[in-house]
């Protein structure tokens, strides 16, 4: 079988033990029997989507990796699943923390934290890089209650650690009212 797999989604064939694939740019462009693609790309042929936002969805693709080759599931290793063990008052304290999110992929991040993502009268707004320039002028009244994300391009390859990174940054800017 032939598998074609984008930059972005190289590593997660990687966790999901498959070593026999090819990386392209345009997977529309390549002759496979199998293309895995993130959610967000516009391809024309027929693919296997796989989101890899949270910590919940890469360890899903990895089993919908798995179920597609027809490769029986293996325990994931704790190491690339994030568990977190917060108290029902931290849990209580983030919902009413209200939050302003640009882009879908942070609203599920956020949202999988546990915080109320808002459209107006928010405590904290948080936006890719690449927006920066487009909302500064809401950045700039939001003062440090903005808080700035690296998208893709600016974040590791690896969906574990580019998950940590990003959750990380949220916990330290948003977690200031816990």
């Amino acid at each position: 079988m032939r598998i074609v797999t984008t930059p972005m989604c190289s590593e997660i064939m990687e966790m999901a033990g498959v070593s026999d694939y090819i990386i392209s740019e345009n997977p529309d462009s390549e002759k496979g029997d199998l293309l895995v693609v993130l959610c967000e790309t516009k391809i024309r042929l027929p693919s296997l989507c796989i989101k890899l936002n949270t910590f919940s969805q890469i360890e899903d693709s990895v089993r919908i990796i798995l179920a597609e080759l027809g490769i029986k599931a293996s325990s994931i290793p704790a190491s690339w699943v994030r568990k977190e063990n917060n108290s029902e008052q931290i849990e209580l304290a983030r919902k009413k923390i209200n939050v302003k999110v640009y882009s879908n992929f942070l609203r599920e991040i956020v949202e999988d934290m546990g915080y109320t993502v808002v459209k107006s009268q928010a405590e904290f707004l948080v936006y890719p890089d690449y927006l920066k320039n487009k909302i500064d002028h809401e950045i700039e009244s939001m003062g440090d209650k903005a808080v700035e994300i690296p998208s893709h391009k600016n974040a590791p390859l690896n969906p574990v650690e580019r998950a940590a990174m990003r959750y990380n940054i949220l916990e330290r800017n948003l977690c200031t009212k816990l």
